[in-house]
């Protein structure tokens, strides 16, 4: 089991303080000697008694130009109180429920610090662990069908993120931020993935949730972070899905949540400006939305180029089913062009899991072939409608 040291200490020191609390209370109680009621009585006959604190079964005293305190038992007698008054003693009492009351102050403190404790690992968490840098996102081309357009132009973009000096040379500035635009699950995500690993940069995978916050400019604080964290791993890609959620167009309404959008837009907006050439960073953004992106963040010289990532042709159809059977087998009866034509409506993430699905009910009917039937049933299942005139 793998153990969160970071927790583990925040827990450590919770637990420590609460310690440190009860040690300081048993150690006062534990500090007070013990005088039988005979001795108490005789000192306050000699008037040596300054202050005498009664409790439910004992009494705790002080005596005059001595602040050492001592116990005795409680003798529990109607007038106590009054007749060491009358000694020109100081009198306090003190009762269960003020004990109670005590360990209730404890346990609000404790509780206190824990929250405190609790903010502030959240504060160093949201500083050092939000952006995983990755090295190798172990995915590359070769797990992607078609694209081959996309491919060719992601490569060159990429080589002037590497080797900015020798195209600044040649009049030629790097491309600093580029749009996929298009449904989900035609593997947007996948490709930027991909192009990382192919031209041997760093990768930061994110999204609009993590920019998210109840607490005001924390998005736009994370958004510096971002960028800041990029800066120190270049050449690094830095990957943005869900890029509506955060780059929405400006709303000037004063809502909180306008705010705060409008908080990280301008935020982006200023990193974007801030980098040049030499930065070695490209960001790509992935939306399904694009019209709703503020005008001003997808202008030229931002965002220069926008790519949008459709749902699959048939070659490109071909090539997937070839991609996501590598390890399966279809039957010898099914044709693979008719297949792809049936699939004419789907996404990649789709016709995976359709072929996916498809290959565990096989395997559950303990053959190794995939039947049509199978692919057919697993299309219901998993309500990826295909078009079954396609495979007549």
């Amino acid at each position: 089991m793998k153990i969160n040291l970071k927790k583990m200490i925040v827990v450590l020191i919770v637990l420590a303080l609460f310690g440190a609390i009860l040690a300081f209370s048993v150690l006062k109680n534990n500090n007070i000697q013990y005088v039988s009621y005979k001795d108490f009585d005789s000192k306050i006959k000699n008037n040596n008694i300054k202050s005498v604190w009664i409790e439910d079964d004992k009494l705790k005293f002080s005596e005059n130009n001595d602040e050492k305190l001592y116990y005795t038992t409680n003798p529990n007698y109607d007038g106590l109180e009054r007749d060491l008054l009358l000694q020109g003693i100081n009198v306090e009492v003190n009762s269960d429920k003020e004990n109670i009351s005590f360990v209730f102050d404890m346990l609000f403190y404790l509780f206190f610090f824990g929250i405190i404790l609790f903010v502030l690992y959240k504060f160093y968490e949201m500083n050092h662990k939000t952006f995983k840098v990755i090295k190798h996102t172990k995915v590359t081309f070769d797990d992607i069908a078609g694209m081959d357009v996309l491919k060719k132009d992601m490569r060159q973009n990429v080589d002037v993120l590497k080797n900015p000096e020798e195209y600044k040379a040649k009049g030629i500035r790097q491309t600093k931020g580029i749009i996929f635009e298009g449904s989900p699950g035609n593997g947007k995500t996948l490709f930027a993935r991909a192009l990382a690993e192919e031209m041997k940069v760093n990768f930061i995978a994110t999204k609009g949730a993590d920019f998210q916050s109840a607490m005001m400019s924390v998005g736009a604080r994370k958004i510096k972070q971002l960028f800041k964290k990029a800066k120190k791993h270049k050449p690094c890609i830095i990957f943005i899905d869900e890029f509506d959620s955060i780059g929405e167009r400006r709303n000037y309404t004063g809502t909180g949540v306008d705010k705060e959008n409008n908080r990280i837009v301008t935020a982006m907006l200023n990193e974007m400006d801030g980098f040049e050439a030499q930065d070695g960073i490209l960001v790509i953004a992935a939306t399904n939305s694009y019209n709703s992106l503020d005008s001003a963040l997808i202008r030229p010289g931002r965002f220069d180029l926008r790519y949008n990532i459709t749902n699959p042709d048939l070659e490109t159809r071909i090539k997937l089913i070839d991609l996501y059977t590598k390890k399966k087998t279809l039957a010898e009866d099914i044709n693979k062009e008719k297949l792809a034509g049936s699939f004419e409506s789907l996404s990649c993430s789709g016709i995976e899991t359709i072929l996916n699905e498809a290959a565990m009910e096989a395997i559950s009917e303990k053959r190794n072939t995939i039947s049509m039937d199978n692919i057919i049933n697993a299309s219901k299942k998993t309500n990826c409608n295909i078009n079954l005139k396609k495979l007549r």
